[in-house]
């Protein structure tokens, strides 16, 4: 079988499997959303946090909850890394600087998973397993609840009462994350990777020295950082790395559970809603931008000219002979596509366009599918400004599932869709106004410069990957890019959470002759349309300087 076509193989298996899992999921997660029943163990939460699971939240509400928690996660993490030293488990090895504690810290409970550390030279067993792993799950979990919350914006009315934070945090860890993880732990540890609490140890014989490793509790804390959409690997070498991502089925099982929660999800609003067919045309607008991103990475990776390339088959640097060409590039885009971020090649090494790809994935949000509830809310903000441009166009107000979008509506969505631009053009400019910055990067030129907007797309937009190029372990990328994944990850939601509170206040509008149909393929391609233009408008200057200069030098 050649390259070209195992690779078109394993996407047409991955697209299956997602169509198998995407129905039940998805109802599964409308049920946990929409039940008024807590579980025994949900319960023994609640006291112990003193919640009142029960208690319905109006927006202002709802978001103080979400910060509040996630305020102190952060302080928790921190700390939990500056006593490392001190701690059992912890391998030997000392505590976290204050600059990289703060942004590990910042890193994990925005969801990003940004590491410019050596994990398996860096953190124990504790900080790993009593850190980093529980912020999978919560992390995921917040982005699920926020997501759920504009969601009920649309499904309610009248009432500015979009549910309970806790009950909606508790119910999408222990209902549907972890279930899924003790299943998915189980499979990767059949397929090889590591699942032990062991020391570290000494192996072979290399260049007359011995290679040291330490074992750990890889395999369950694998399957959450891809279930999650979190990215962080237990190894610096990530999901290359054997003990993470051992075979060929490993790889595609973990960029199956990537992409099967943000799917599955769209099936979850349509529930929700009441109208299956919204949730399809979203699933299909997600779909369509996965799908073409995909066929595209395979075609720069494959096809890209030279002697070197036509011997290998393709642009076999920095990739895993275990995987391939075709293999490497579904999962770069699977992570970047998400704000998973996991990688099983170096992205550096990718060729100018394909690194471009993988650029254009995140600055268009990371909404196809997305991440854990992140890729929904933000898909439903550019289906509000699709909306709001096809009502400019026929000279009528805009409507989305029987709201209105009105000049609020509208101005909630707009400064969601700025923050993140702003965030990641600012620092970058920044940085490479800057001598100390600059003098990070290892190379010169356009991939010079893709290095530094590649890190601060990655950290705004949560996504976590990075260039590797780039020595970000530094007092300046350790803080602007920590400041960058806080703002990138909670400023959104405050305005997500803003206009679900509008939405739900607002009494229904009944269907007309001259309502859009936005459960049509017609709007599905308008939306895709929408979030193309508006990315390409706004980032355009940047990879033209950057990936794109590369390429076409190439």
């Amino acid at each position: 079988m050649s390259p070209v076509l195992a690779g078109v193989v394993q996407l047409l298996a991955l697209i299956a499997a997602l169509a198998l899992a995407y129905r039940p999921l998805g109802d599964h997660m409308a049920r946990v959303y929409s039940s008024d029943k807590h579980y025994k163990p949900e319960k023994w939460i609640y006291k112990a946090i003193g919640a009142n699971p029960s208690a319905e939240m109006r927006w202002p509400a709802y978001l103080r909850a979400v910060l509040a928690f996630s305020a102190v996660s952060v302080l928790f993490l921190y700390g939990l890394q500056r006593a490392q030293g001190i701690l059992p488990g912890s391998l030997g090895f000392s505590s976290i600087d204050p600059d990289q504690a703060f942004n590990t810290a910042a890193s994990f409970v925005a969801n990003t998973n940004w590491q410019s550390y050596y994990g398996e030279q860096a953190m124990g067993h504790v900080v790993q397993t009593g850190g980093l792993a529980v912020q999978n799950f919560v992390s995921a979990a917040v982005g699920m609840a926020v997501a759920v919350a504009l969601v009920r914006g649309f499904s309610r009315s009248r009432t500015g009462e979009l549910g309970n934070f806790w009950s909606d945090l508790v119910r999408g860890t222990v209902r549907i994350l972890l279930p899924i993880s003790v299943i998915g732990a189980i499979v990767l540890v059949a397929c090889g990777a590591v699942q032990n609490f062991a020391g570290i140890h000494e192996v072979g014989q290399f260049m007359g020295g011995t290679q040291q490793w330490n074992g750990g509790a890889v395999a369950s804390q694998e399957v959450i950082k891809e279930l999650g959409t979190n990215g962080g690997g237990y190894f610096n070498a990530n999901s290359a790395h054997p003990f993470e991502n051992p075979t060929p089925f490993s790889n595609l099982f973990e960029v199956f559970l990537i992409l099967v929660i943000p799917f599955s999800m769209t099936r979850t609003f349509g529930r929700m809603v009441g109208n299956l067919r919204q949730g399809y045309a979203i699933l299909a607008t997600m779909a369509t931008i996965w799908i073409g991103f995909t066929a595209l990475m395979m075609w720069t990776e494959f096809a890209h000219h030279g002697p070197a390339f036509e011997v290998s088959g393709g642009a076999m640097e920095g990739k895993e002979t275990r995987f391939g060409i075709g293999a490497s590039a579904i999962f770069s885009v699977a992570t970047t596509l998400t704000s998973t971020g996991a990688v099983n090649s170096f992205h550096s090494s990718y060729t100018g366009l394909g690194g471009g790809i993988q650029l254009l994935g995140m600055q268009l949000g990371e909404i196809a599918p997305g991440g854990v509830g992140s890729g929904l809310y933000g898909m439903l903000i550019m289906a509000i400004i699709a909306v709001f441009i096809a009502g400019l166009m026929v000279g009528r107000t805009p409507e989305y599932l029987g709201k209105k979008i009105g000049t609020r509506e509208i101005k909630f969505a707009a400064c969601y869709i700025l923050v993140t631009p702003a965030l990641v053009l600012g620092f970058t400019a920044a940085a490479m106004a800057l001598d100390t910055p600059a003098n990070s990067m290892t190379n010169s030129g356009a991939h010079g410069f893709s290095e530094i907007l590649y890190a601060y797309t990655s950290g705004a937009n949560n996504n976590g990957s990075a260039f590797a190029g780039l020595n970000a372990d530094t007092q300046w990328f350790n803080s602007t890019i920590g400041i960058a994944m806080l703002l990138g990850r909670f400023l959104p939601m405050v305005f997500v959470l803003a206009l679900a509170g509008s939405l739900a206040e607002q009494k229904p509008v009944p269907e007309t002759a001259g309502t859009l149909r936005t459960d049509k393929p017609l709007y599905a391609g308008l939306l895709v349309g929408t979030i193309l233009i508006v990315t390409g408008l706004t980032y355009f200057p940047a990879l033209a300087l950057g990936p794109l200069a590369e390429g076409l030098a190439s």
